[in-house]
């Protein structure tokens, strides 16, 4: 089946994959080793051929390209495949008993996947450590066999790093394209090659046209914690699509998802932004506050009448919301507390957050987030994930001054 667009074709590796029965994890290998052989033709506009045939239990999936695939490329790739001459590059996986449900949509599936593989990742991990310091115990006649095993560790590290790129993509969404609003995110984890953790945002437009944000502080670490903070996400996605009331999406999500994993606890901020006028009203749910940047470089929280609690906590959801009206040049500064407890002290952080805030309001929306976190982080004696969101209303457009009041 020839394919042109890549959606199509991961949907296409992924549902053979269901019918043949393949695990999860070797699923989420065979799809970003056929992205990326596949990415820079279709980007070309050129199209491949995706081909799957069973026989003795064997599933057969092959890839045809325009042209034959290096081998340092082949070599490179998360699952291992054969090549022929004439562009065409194969992969050979033993049948399951029972078929494996794939979810059609891309960013799900992804997600799904990427669950999969940082699990594996993290109990490869554990195995390692325990082997490692089972070796180190033995006698100096094991120490070649230690050595070879830190050589290969080491390669199992850069190949988990380009994965895991791939996975940090899939888990935090690029700015989007919003008329009349300009977006820039910055992301700093705890671990420099690890992608897992709880601070997720999740945002994307309503059919009335407003920008919905959702940024996510789930408590935890590791990938308990970001399975704890996907389920945040789509939870309160799917209730934004479904119309149920901003003010009520907090307290809704929480009851819904306390059937589901009554563990799960989160710190929830939400943000509705219309583009045309900037109006801007803010839910929080146990979450440090915002910050507005007026079109002078002027400074302040947005501090909710009450704060509200997360998700998972006794009696959920925001108390009362912050209305503010984005001047155009105006910008909207949403963070989760790793930001600002750099120095163990929050309300110190705050106040460094303000001025830096400040010195730096005239950079472009999307350098703004890098800056003002490596500014906040010049000194870290505690270290915590960390996410910077910058929304700011573009200037291009006129209307009048932006004022903030609390509802």
């Amino acid at each position: 089946m020839k394919h042109a667009q890549l959606i199509t074709l991961r949907r296409h590796v992924r549902e053979t994959c269901a019918d043949g029965g393949i695990p999860v994890e070797e699923r989420a290998r065979l799809v970003l080793a056929i992205t990326l052989l596949a990415e820079p033709v279709l980007d070309d506009g050129g199209t491949v051929d995706l081909e799957a045939t069973v026989a003795d239990r064997v599933l057969t999936i092959g890839l045809r390209l325009p042209a034959p695939v290096a081998p340092p490329v082949l070599d490179g790739l998360p699952q291992p495949a054969a090549a022929a001459g004439d562009g065409r590059v194969t992969w050979r996986f033993v049948t399951g008993d029972h078929p494996v449900p794939a979810s059609v949509e891309d960013e799900q599936a992804t997600r799904q996947e990427m669950l999969a593989l940082t699990t594996r990742a993290d109990t490869l991990a554990r195995e390692h450590r325990y082997l490692r310091d089972e070796l180190a115990e033995t006698n100096s006649g094991v120490l070649a066999m230690y050595v070879e095993l830190e050589q290969r560790d080491e390669q199992l590290r850069h190949a988990h790093a380009r994965i895991f790129q791939e996975l940090e993509d899939a888990l935090r969404p690029p700015p989007l394209n919003v008329p009349g609003l300009e977006l820039g995110v910055r992301y700093s984890p705890t671990e420099p090659d690890s992608p897992t953790g709880g601070d997720l945002y999740d945002w994307f437009v309503l059919p009335s046209g407003h920008l919905h944000v959702t940024l996510v502080d789930a408590v935890g670490h590791g990938v308990t914690s970001t399975r704890d903070a996907l389920t945040v996400t789509h939870a309160i996605r799917t209730l934004a699509l479904e119309g149920h009331p901003f003010p009520d999406l907090i307290a809704h999500a929480s009851h819904t998802l306390a059937t589901i994993n009554p563990l799960l606890m989160a710190t929830v901020l939400l943000a509705r932004i219309d583009p045309a006028t900037g109006h801007t009203q803010l839910a929080n749910g146990g979450h440090p506050e915002p910050v507005l940047v007026g079109t002078t470089g002027d400074t302040q929280l947005l501090d909710p009448p009450v704060i509200g609690r997360g998700v998972g906590f006794p009696n959920p959801g925001s108390r009362g919301l912050v209305d503010v009206t984005l001047a155009p040049g105006a910008t909207l500064l949403l963070y989760t507390d790793g930001l600002v407890e750099s120095r163990k002290d929050i309300d110190e952080g705050q106040a460094r957050l303000l001025e830096v805030a400040r010195t730096h309001a005239g950079r472009p929306t999307a350098a703004l987030p890098r800056e003002v976190v490596t500014r906040m982080h010049d000194v870290v004696t505690y270290a915590d994930d960390t996410v910077l969101l910058a929304i700011r209303r573009s200037p291009a457009q006129r209307s009048s001054a932006g004022s903030a009041h609390h509802g």
